[in-house]
Protein backbone atom coordinates (compact mmCIF):
# COMPACT_ATOMS: atom_id res chain seq x y z
CA UNK A 1 0.00 0.00 0.00
CA UNK A 2 1.32 3.46 -0.88
CA UNK A 3 -0.80 6.09 1.56
CA UNK A 4 -0.71 9.57 1.69
CA UNK A 5 -1.13 11.70 4.81
CA UNK A 6 -1.65 15.06 4.73
CA UNK A 7 -3.85 18.19 6.47
CA UNK A 8 -7.78 18.28 6.58
CA UNK A 9 -7.26 22.12 8.08
CA UNK A 10 -5.38 24.86 8.52
CA UNK A 11 -1.90 23.17 9.05
CA UNK A 12 0.26 22.39 12.62
CA UNK A 13 -2.72 19.33 12.51
CA UNK A 14 0.25 16.82 14.24
CA UNK A 15 1.15 15.28 11.02
CA UNK A 16 4.95 14.56 11.95
CA UNK A 17 3.33 12.64 14.72
CA UNK A 18 0.68 10.61 12.81
CA UNK A 19 3.71 10.15 9.96
CA UNK A 20 6.59 8.77 12.20
CA UNK A 21 4.27 6.70 14.31
CA UNK A 22 3.26 4.93 10.72
CA UNK A 23 6.70 5.19 9.01
CA UNK A 24 7.86 1.37 10.36
CA UNK A 25 4.90 0.42 8.19
CA UNK A 26 6.54 1.60 4.82
CA UNK A 27 10.49 1.25 2.77
CA UNK A 28 9.99 4.60 2.20
CA UNK A 29 8.35 8.12 3.08
CA UNK A 30 8.17 11.14 0.59
CA UNK A 31 7.43 14.40 0.95
CA UNK A 32 6.17 16.72 -1.94
CA UNK A 33 5.63 20.56 -1.20
CA UNK A 34 6.27 23.18 1.09
CA UNK A 35 9.39 24.44 2.25
CA UNK A 36 11.27 24.55 5.62
CA UNK A 37 8.53 27.32 7.06
CA UNK A 38 6.81 23.85 8.02
CA UNK A 39 7.84 22.31 11.30
CA UNK A 40 6.69 18.70 12.05
CA UNK A 41 7.14 18.14 16.10
CA UNK A 42 7.75 14.69 17.03
CA UNK A 43 8.48 13.20 20.42
CA UNK A 44 10.58 10.39 20.75
CA UNK A 45 11.07 8.70 24.16
CA UNK A 46 9.92 11.81 25.52
CA UNK A 47 12.84 13.78 23.24
CA UNK A 48 11.12 16.05 21.20
CA UNK A 49 12.34 16.98 17.62
CA UNK A 50 11.54 19.38 15.21
CA UNK A 51 11.83 18.64 11.20
CA UNK A 52 11.48 21.17 9.12
CA UNK A 53 12.81 20.09 5.10
CA UNK A 54 12.92 16.31 6.56
CA UNK A 55 10.17 13.98 6.03
CA UNK A 56 9.25 13.06 9.36
CA UNK A 57 9.95 9.06 9.01
CA UNK A 58 14.03 9.78 9.30
CA UNK A 59 13.63 9.28 12.91
CA UNK A 60 13.20 5.91 11.97
CA UNK A 61 16.44 3.31 10.69
CA UNK A 62 16.72 1.93 7.25
CA UNK A 63 13.77 4.39 6.42
CA UNK A 64 14.69 5.82 2.90
CA UNK A 65 13.24 9.78 2.80
CA UNK A 66 12.66 11.52 -0.38
CA UNK A 67 12.63 15.41 -0.50
CA UNK A 68 10.51 15.22 -3.80
CA UNK A 69 10.69 18.43 -6.69
CA UNK A 70 7.61 20.16 -5.22
CA UNK A 71 9.81 21.21 -2.43
CA UNK A 72 11.99 24.39 -2.18
CA UNK A 73 14.83 23.63 -0.45
CA UNK A 74 17.45 25.99 1.84
CA UNK A 75 20.60 24.40 2.07
CA UNK A 76 21.22 26.33 5.02
CA UNK A 77 17.87 25.27 6.38
CA UNK A 78 18.71 21.93 5.39
CA UNK A 79 22.33 21.17 6.14
CA UNK A 80 21.50 22.74 9.91
CA UNK A 81 18.90 20.25 10.50
CA UNK A 82 20.58 17.10 9.34
CA UNK A 83 23.65 18.32 11.60
CA UNK A 84 21.19 18.77 14.58
CA UNK A 85 19.76 15.06 14.10
CA UNK A 86 23.13 14.19 14.15
CA UNK A 87 24.12 15.69 17.49
CA UNK A 88 20.97 13.79 18.22
CA UNK A 89 22.69 10.96 17.55
CA UNK A 90 20.45 10.22 14.42
CA UNK A 91 22.75 9.59 11.45
CA UNK A 92 21.21 10.10 7.21
CA UNK A 93 23.68 8.24 5.83
CA UNK A 94 22.59 7.41 2.67
CA UNK A 95 18.87 7.12 3.53
CA UNK A 96 18.11 10.69 2.08
CA UNK A 97 16.91 11.16 -1.53
CA UNK A 98 16.33 14.98 -2.74
CA UNK A 99 15.00 15.63 -6.61
CA UNK A 100 17.12 17.34 -9.07
CA UNK A 101 14.28 19.38 -9.95
CA UNK A 102 13.59 20.80 -6.64
CA UNK A 103 13.90 24.41 -6.44
CA UNK A 104 16.09 26.43 -4.27
CA UNK A 105 15.57 28.84 -1.93
CA UNK A 106 18.91 31.43 -1.92
CA UNK A 107 19.63 34.21 0.41
CA UNK A 108 17.74 37.13 -2.48
CA UNK A 109 14.39 35.34 -1.70
CA UNK A 110 14.88 35.85 1.97
CA UNK A 111 15.45 39.56 1.65
CA UNK A 112 12.12 39.69 -1.21
CA UNK A 113 10.36 37.88 1.19
CA UNK A 114 10.91 40.15 3.96
CA UNK A 115 10.54 42.85 1.79
CA UNK A 116 7.18 41.77 0.27
CA UNK A 117 5.49 41.28 4.15
CA UNK A 118 6.64 44.84 5.01
CA UNK A 119 4.94 46.44 1.67
CA UNK A 120 1.63 44.66 2.36
CA UNK A 121 1.28 46.55 5.48
CA UNK A 122 -2.46 45.69 6.76
CA UNK A 123 -2.89 43.51 3.83
CA UNK A 124 -0.31 41.35 5.09
CA UNK A 125 -0.15 37.58 4.73
CA UNK A 126 1.80 36.30 7.82
CA UNK A 127 4.04 34.40 5.90
CA UNK A 128 7.51 33.01 7.70
CA UNK A 129 9.15 35.35 5.82
CA UNK A 130 11.85 32.24 4.73
CA UNK A 131 11.77 32.97 1.36
CA UNK A 132 9.44 30.17 0.30
CA UNK A 133 7.08 33.02 -1.61
CA UNK A 134 9.89 34.18 -3.75
CA UNK A 135 11.29 30.79 -4.63
CA UNK A 136 8.06 29.37 -6.07
CA UNK A 137 7.62 32.80 -7.53
CA UNK A 138 11.02 32.34 -9.55
CA UNK A 139 10.23 28.97 -10.55
CA UNK A 140 6.84 30.11 -12.27
CA UNK A 141 8.28 32.55 -14.12
CA UNK A 142 10.98 30.19 -15.23
CA UNK A 143 14.00 31.93 -13.57
CA UNK A 144 14.66 29.54 -10.61
CA UNK A 145 17.76 27.33 -9.88
CA UNK A 146 17.27 23.93 -9.38
CA UNK A 147 18.89 21.21 -7.50
CA UNK A 148 20.32 19.77 -10.36
CA UNK A 149 21.44 23.01 -11.88
CA UNK A 150 24.33 23.13 -9.43
CA UNK A 151 25.95 20.52 -11.39
CA UNK A 152 26.47 22.82 -14.14
CA UNK A 153 28.67 25.81 -12.97
CA UNK A 154 28.40 27.47 -16.33
CA UNK A 155 25.21 28.01 -16.51
CA UNK A 156 24.40 28.49 -13.00
CA UNK A 157 26.64 31.41 -12.68
CA UNK A 158 24.73 32.96 -15.43
CA UNK A 159 21.40 32.46 -13.46
CA UNK A 160 22.91 33.35 -10.34
CA UNK A 161 24.16 36.55 -11.52
CA UNK A 162 21.32 37.79 -13.23
CA UNK A 163 19.37 37.10 -10.06
CA UNK A 164 20.73 39.09 -7.37
CA UNK A 165 21.59 42.02 -9.68
CA UNK A 166 17.94 41.89 -10.32
CA UNK A 167 17.16 42.02 -7.00
CA UNK A 168 20.03 44.41 -5.81
CA UNK A 169 17.98 47.03 -7.64
CA UNK A 170 14.68 45.90 -6.27
CA UNK A 171 16.43 46.07 -2.49
CA UNK A 172 17.97 49.60 -2.99
CA UNK A 173 19.97 48.43 0.30
CA UNK A 174 20.88 45.47 -0.33
CA UNK A 175 24.33 45.10 -2.11
CA UNK A 176 24.59 41.50 -2.23
CA UNK A 177 27.59 39.55 -3.71
CA UNK A 178 26.94 36.91 -6.25
CA UNK A 179 30.54 35.89 -6.06
CA UNK A 180 29.74 35.08 -2.87
CA UNK A 181 26.53 33.40 -3.77
CA UNK A 182 28.09 30.77 -6.29
CA UNK A 183 30.86 30.34 -3.79
CA UNK A 184 27.97 28.65 -1.29
CA UNK A 185 26.55 27.54 -3.98
CA UNK A 186 29.63 25.53 -4.86
CA UNK A 187 30.05 23.97 -1.13
CA UNK A 188 26.61 23.05 -0.94
CA UNK A 189 26.86 20.98 -3.93
CA UNK A 190 29.50 19.24 -2.64
CA UNK A 191 27.29 17.76 0.20
CA UNK A 192 23.94 17.61 -1.48
CA UNK A 193 25.19 15.78 -4.92
CA UNK A 194 25.83 12.11 -3.25
CA UNK A 195 21.98 12.65 -2.19
CA UNK A 196 20.17 14.08 -5.73
CA UNK A 197 18.55 12.14 -8.43
CA UNK A 198 15.61 11.88 -10.28
CA UNK A 199 12.82 11.03 -7.84
CA UNK A 200 10.43 10.13 -10.68
CA UNK A 201 12.50 7.66 -11.37
CA UNK A 202 13.92 6.60 -8.20
CA UNK A 203 10.20 6.03 -6.64
CA UNK A 204 8.55 4.24 -10.59
CA UNK A 205 11.38 2.00 -9.63
CA UNK A 206 10.68 1.37 -5.97
CA UNK A 207 6.93 0.78 -6.97
CA UNK A 208 8.25 -1.68 -9.46
CA UNK A 209 10.10 -3.24 -6.18
CA UNK A 210 7.12 -3.28 -4.53
CA UNK A 211 8.77 -0.80 -1.96
CA UNK A 212 5.63 0.32 -0.11
CA UNK A 213 5.90 4.39 0.28
CA UNK A 214 4.29 7.19 2.45
CA UNK A 215 3.56 10.41 0.80
CA UNK A 216 4.41 13.12 3.52
CA UNK A 217 2.24 16.38 2.91
CA UNK A 218 2.94 19.80 4.77
CA UNK A 219 0.83 22.95 5.73
CA UNK A 220 -2.78 21.58 5.24
CA UNK A 221 -5.58 22.14 2.83
CA UNK A 222 -6.92 25.40 3.44
CA UNK A 223 -3.67 27.04 2.97
CA UNK A 224 -3.28 25.15 -0.60
CA UNK A 225 -2.22 27.63 -3.12
CA UNK A 226 -5.35 26.73 -5.04
CA UNK A 227 -7.90 24.90 -2.72
CA UNK A 228 -6.99 27.00 0.35
CA UNK A 229 -8.43 30.19 1.54
CA UNK A 230 -6.84 32.32 -1.02
CA UNK A 231 -4.39 34.57 -0.67
CA UNK A 232 -4.06 33.88 3.08
CA UNK A 233 -2.64 30.46 1.58
CA UNK A 234 1.18 28.88 1.27
CA UNK A 235 2.77 28.55 -2.14
CA UNK A 236 2.09 25.15 -2.71
CA UNK A 237 -0.21 22.65 -3.47
CA UNK A 238 -0.79 20.97 -0.05
CA UNK A 239 -3.54 18.72 -1.53
CA UNK A 240 -3.56 14.96 -3.14
CA UNK A 241 -2.94 16.53 -5.78
CA UNK A 242 0.29 17.80 -5.08
CA UNK A 243 1.28 14.42 -4.25
CA UNK A 244 1.43 13.70 -8.01
CA UNK A 245 3.24 17.05 -9.70
CA UNK A 246 5.45 17.27 -6.57
CA UNK A 247 7.31 13.79 -6.78
CA UNK A 248 6.38 12.99 -10.75
CA UNK A 249 4.33 9.97 -9.65
CA UNK A 250 0.92 8.64 -11.19
CA UNK A 251 -2.49 8.78 -9.37
CA UNK A 252 -2.98 5.61 -9.30
CA UNK A 253 -0.09 4.99 -7.10
CA UNK A 254 -1.77 6.37 -3.89
CA UNK A 255 -3.52 3.54 -2.97
CA UNK A 256 -5.36 5.45 0.22
CA UNK A 257 -5.28 9.09 1.72
CA UNK A 258 -5.25 10.13 5.28
CA UNK A 259 -6.34 13.37 6.67
CA UNK A 260 -4.91 14.45 9.73
CA UNK A 261 -7.12 16.87 11.88
CA UNK A 262 -7.04 18.09 15.45
CA UNK A 263 -10.17 17.43 17.75
CA UNK A 264 -10.86 21.47 17.54
CA UNK A 265 -9.35 23.66 15.07
CA UNK A 266 -6.25 26.48 14.95
CA UNK A 267 -4.38 28.67 12.26
CA UNK A 268 -1.52 30.69 12.49
CA UNK A 269 -1.28 33.77 10.32
CA UNK A 270 -3.95 36.22 9.04
CA UNK A 271 -7.18 34.80 7.26
CA UNK A 272 -10.81 34.51 8.08
CA UNK A 273 -10.68 31.01 10.45
CA UNK A 274 -15.01 30.81 11.48
CA UNK A 275 -14.87 29.39 14.75
CA UNK A 276 -12.31 31.41 16.13
CA UNK A 277 -12.49 31.89 19.71
CA UNK A 278 -10.67 34.69 21.30
CA UNK A 279 -11.81 34.57 25.49
CA UNK A 280 -11.53 32.16 28.23
CA UNK A 281 -11.62 29.49 26.06
CA UNK A 282 -9.22 30.32 23.24
CA UNK A 283 -7.06 31.07 25.87
CA UNK A 284 -7.35 26.93 27.60
CA UNK A 285 -7.01 25.49 23.83
CA UNK A 286 -3.71 27.21 23.14
CA UNK A 287 -1.96 26.48 26.64
CA UNK A 288 -3.69 23.05 26.90
CA UNK A 289 -2.57 22.00 23.79
CA UNK A 290 0.81 23.98 23.44
CA UNK A 291 -0.33 25.95 20.54
CA UNK A 292 2.83 27.73 19.67
CA UNK A 293 4.14 27.38 15.83
CA UNK A 294 6.55 25.41 15.87
CA UNK A 295 9.32 26.50 13.35
CA UNK A 296 8.36 30.52 14.62
CA UNK A 297 7.07 29.96 17.91
CA UNK A 298 3.80 32.47 17.25
CA UNK A 299 0.60 31.88 19.15
CA UNK A 300 -1.86 29.99 16.81
CA UNK A 301 -5.52 30.72 17.10
CA UNK A 302 -7.94 28.99 18.27
CA UNK A 303 -11.50 27.33 17.82
CA UNK A 304 -13.97 24.41 17.97
CA UNK A 305 -14.30 21.99 15.25
CA UNK A 306 -15.52 23.35 12.29
CA UNK A 307 -17.51 20.58 10.84
CA UNK A 308 -17.57 22.56 7.27
CA UNK A 309 -14.03 23.11 6.89
CA UNK A 310 -12.70 19.57 6.97
CA UNK A 311 -15.73 18.04 4.83
CA UNK A 312 -14.34 20.44 2.49
CA UNK A 313 -11.11 18.89 2.77
CA UNK A 314 -12.67 15.04 2.55
CA UNK A 315 -13.88 16.11 -1.12
CA UNK A 316 -11.11 17.73 -2.61
CA UNK A 317 -8.66 15.44 -1.24
CA UNK A 318 -10.75 11.86 -1.54
CA UNK A 319 -9.87 10.83 2.11
CA UNK A 320 -10.74 7.73 3.31
CA UNK A 321 -9.78 8.48 6.78
CA UNK A 322 -9.17 11.06 9.25
CA UNK A 323 -6.09 10.73 12.02
CA UNK A 324 -7.77 12.86 15.27
CA UNK A 325 -5.46 14.61 16.80
CA UNK A 326 -5.47 16.22 20.35
CA UNK A 327 -8.19 14.96 21.54
CA UNK A 328 -6.43 14.94 24.77
CA UNK A 329 -6.38 18.62 24.99
CA UNK A 330 -10.51 18.63 25.55
CA UNK A 331 -10.29 16.76 28.80
CA UNK A 332 -11.91 18.37 31.21
CA UNK A 333 -14.20 20.67 29.54
CA UNK A 334 -18.01 20.32 30.20
CA UNK A 335 -19.35 20.98 26.80
CA UNK A 336 -18.26 21.29 23.59
CA UNK A 337 -19.37 22.72 20.46
CA UNK A 338 -19.33 21.53 16.94
CA UNK A 339 -19.62 23.58 13.87
CA UNK A 340 -22.33 22.12 11.85
CA UNK A 341 -22.82 24.96 8.79
CA UNK A 342 -21.93 28.74 8.74
CA UNK A 343 -24.60 31.59 8.55
CA UNK A 344 -23.90 34.29 5.80
CA UNK A 345 -26.57 37.13 4.90
CA UNK A 346 -29.13 35.30 6.22
CA UNK A 347 -28.63 32.19 4.38
CA UNK A 348 -27.29 29.00 5.94
CA UNK A 349 -24.18 27.44 4.33
CA UNK A 350 -23.36 23.63 4.23
CA UNK A 351 -20.36 23.84 1.72
CA UNK A 352 -17.18 25.92 2.63
CA UNK A 353 -17.14 29.14 0.42
CA UNK A 354 -13.99 29.69 -1.93
CA UNK A 355 -14.45 33.47 -1.97
CA UNK A 356 -12.55 34.70 0.49
CA UNK A 357 -14.74 38.03 1.70
CA UNK A 358 -17.97 35.37 1.67
CA UNK A 359 -15.80 33.12 4.49
CA UNK A 360 -14.87 36.37 6.53
CA UNK A 361 -18.58 37.46 6.54
CA UNK A 362 -19.52 33.65 7.49
CA UNK A 363 -20.60 32.89 11.55
CA UNK A 364 -20.32 29.50 12.26
CA UNK A 365 -23.94 27.74 13.64
CA UNK A 366 -23.16 25.45 16.47
CA UNK A 367 -23.96 21.89 17.81
CA UNK A 368 -23.46 21.66 21.12
CA UNK A 369 -22.82 18.25 23.05
CA UNK A 370 -21.32 16.85 26.37
CA UNK A 371 -17.37 17.37 27.05
CA UNK A 372 -15.85 14.13 29.76
CA UNK A 373 -14.23 15.28 32.95
CA UNK A 374 -11.98 11.56 32.86
CA UNK A 375 -9.27 11.87 30.77
CA UNK A 376 -8.20 11.03 27.38
CA UNK A 377 -4.72 10.93 27.69
CA UNK A 378 -2.60 8.63 27.23
CA UNK A 379 -5.45 6.39 26.43
CA UNK A 380 -4.56 3.25 23.81
CA UNK A 381 -7.88 1.42 23.39
CA UNK A 382 -10.53 3.16 21.94
CA UNK A 383 -13.21 1.16 24.48
CA UNK A 384 -11.51 2.74 27.49
CA UNK A 385 -12.17 6.27 26.27
CA UNK A 386 -14.66 7.93 28.11
CA UNK A 387 -18.24 7.52 26.40
CA UNK A 388 -18.35 10.83 25.63
CA UNK A 389 -15.23 10.93 24.12
CA UNK A 390 -17.08 8.57 21.94
CA UNK A 391 -19.86 10.18 21.37
CA UNK A 392 -18.06 12.74 19.87
CA UNK A 393 -15.70 11.36 17.76
CA UNK A 394 -18.83 9.42 16.04
CA UNK A 395 -20.15 13.22 15.59
CA UNK A 396 -17.37 13.98 13.75
CA UNK A 397 -17.45 10.88 11.91
CA UNK A 398 -21.29 11.61 10.75
CA UNK A 399 -20.62 15.35 9.95
CA UNK A 400 -17.47 15.12 7.61
CA UNK A 401 -18.38 11.73 5.98
CA UNK A 402 -15.10 9.80 7.07
CA UNK A 403 -14.32 7.40 9.98
CA UNK A 404 -11.48 8.50 12.49
CA UNK A 405 -9.43 5.74 12.36
CA UNK A 406 -6.52 7.21 13.84
CA UNK A 407 -6.80 8.84 17.18
CA UNK A 408 -3.75 10.78 19.31
CA UNK A 409 -4.79 10.93 22.92
CA UNK A 410 -0.72 12.41 23.42
CA UNK A 411 2.30 13.50 22.09
CA UNK A 412 4.24 10.28 22.26
CA UNK A 413 4.30 7.69 19.56
CA UNK A 414 2.77 4.96 22.18
CA UNK A 415 -0.11 7.35 22.93
CA UNK A 416 -2.16 6.32 19.68
CA UNK A 417 -5.19 4.28 18.34
CA UNK A 418 -5.46 2.34 15.12
CA UNK A 419 -9.31 1.09 15.18
CA UNK A 420 -10.10 -2.25 14.74
CA UNK A 421 -12.07 -2.89 11.88
CA UNK A 422 -11.03 0.72 10.78
CA UNK A 423 -9.77 1.42 7.02
CA UNK A 424 -5.99 2.00 8.15
CA UNK A 425 -6.12 -1.36 10.21
CA UNK A 426 -7.63 -3.27 7.01
CA UNK A 427 -4.79 -1.16 5.24
CA UNK A 428 -2.22 -3.56 7.40
CA UNK A 429 -1.00 -0.72 9.43
CA UNK A 430 0.24 -0.91 12.64
CA UNK A 431 1.23 0.87 15.84
CA UNK A 432 4.85 -0.01 16.22
CA UNK A 433 6.66 2.05 18.77
CA UNK A 434 9.82 0.93 19.38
Amino acid sequence: MNIAVLGAQWGDEGKGKIVDLLTPNFSIVARYQGGHNAGHTVYVNRRKFVLRLLPSGILHDGITCVIGNGVVVDPQALFAEIDELKKAGIAIGDRLVISDKAHLILPYHRELDLLSEARRGERKIGTTSRGIGPAYEDKIARRGVRVGDLANTGSLAEAVRHNVDARNRIIAESKMDAEQVLADLAAFWKRMGPWVTDVSLFLARARAARRSIMFEGAQGTLLDIDHGTYPYVTSSNATTGGVCTGLGIPPRAIDGVIGVAKAYTTRVGEGPLPTELTGEIGNRLRESGQEFGAVTGRPRRCGWYDAVAVRYAVRVNGLDALALTKLDVLDGMRELQICTSYRCNGATLTEFPGEIAQLAACEPVYESVPGWTSPTAGVRRFADLPRDAQRYIARLEELTGVPAAILSTGSGREDTIIREDSVASRWGLELITA
